[in-house]
């Protein structure tokens, strides 16, 4: 379950990064007397108390609740569907591909070689580009130099993206035009991971992999890592809302504005020609050299 007390230092949180009981209210579609009644009730959820007495809650509550009454709508009971929110992790992963792992067990999961993953990166990319929806898309990569030579195409995906942001593209928070490039910790579990995702009104895709260790000798091309990817616009929206808490936590510009973007809950069902669309322009990037 989340909660704003102070931190693991007795830092409290920056207000500034809170919700009143009555802007929790407004994006998750409750009543302030409904979420005192769950915190009575329920415990759920449990606020920072202000030395006024006012609460204040994380935007992370804001998730937290919408998987609450998603799976009450679903038919599971109120106290069911709390009990299982209190029990997930504090606070979302910082990793894509956990998080896709931990919220959609039902995706696939397999072992594909850089080749091919370049290809369906550059396959969605190419897609996003194409439909010029203003996407929110987000690219991460593992060092600053990896994403060296992807810049080019990330600068012109920048020009027709309502947002772009590519994280572990720099060294510090810094703008490219339209483009944002976001540090990535030492730490950060996206160091390891390699993701791609697209969010936008008519199109949603997502790539997330990390590579399998002891590779050591294994020519470039051939090396493997555990992938998924998807088209379905929920786990996209979870997938984005990741990259999105990573950049607001790095301090980027406008990532506030990405993240309220992405709080609202996506249409339920994929376009069907977005799949044979991917699909057509990976074979178009196999075929050629890497």
């Amino acid at each position: 379950m989340t909660t704003t007390g102070p931190d693991a230092q007795g830092v409290a949180p920056d207000r500034d990064q809170t919700l009143a009981i009555g802007e929790l209210a407004a994006r998750t579609g409750l009543t302030p007397a409904v979420l005192r009644m769950w915190e009575q009730r329920h415990g759920f959820p449990r606020p920072q108390r202000l030395d006024s007495g006012h609460r204040r809650y994380a935007a992370s509550d804001v998730a937290a609740i919408e998987g609450v009454l998603r799976r009450r709508d679903a038919g599971v009971r109120l106290d069911v569907a709390i009990a299982e929110a209190a029990r997930m992790p504090d606070r979302p992963t910082a990793s894509v591909y956990a998080e896709l792992r931990r919220r959609h067990p039902h995706l696939a999961h397999q072992r594909l070689r850089k080749a091919t993953l370049l290809a369906l990166s550059w396959a969605i990319e190419d897609e996003c580009a194409a439909r010029a929806q203003q996407a929110v898309v987000f690219g991460a990569f593992q060092e600053p130099r990896h994403f060296r030579g992807a810049r080019p195409r990330w600068r012109d995906l920048a020009r027709v993206a309502r947002h772009a942001v590519v994280l572990g593209g720099a060294d510090e928070v810094t703008t490219d035009g339209r483009l944002t490039l976001v540090p990535l910790t030492d730490d950060a579990p996206l160091r390891g991971e390699w993701a791609v995702v697209c969010d936008a009104p008519g199109f949603t895709a997502a790539l997330s992999a990390w590579e399998v260790p002891g590779q050591r000798g294994v020519a470039e091309p051939d090396r493997v890592f555990e992938s998924a990817w998807t088209v379905e616009p929920g786990p996209v929206r979870d997938a984005a809302r990741v990259c999105a808490d990573v950049a607001l936590a790095a301090g980027a510009p406008h990532a506030a504005d990405v993240r309220r973007v992405l709080e609202p809950e996506p249409a339920r069902a994929a376009d069907p020609t977005a799949t044979a669309a991917l699909l057509q322009r990976v074979l178009g990037h196999l075929d050629r050299p890497v």
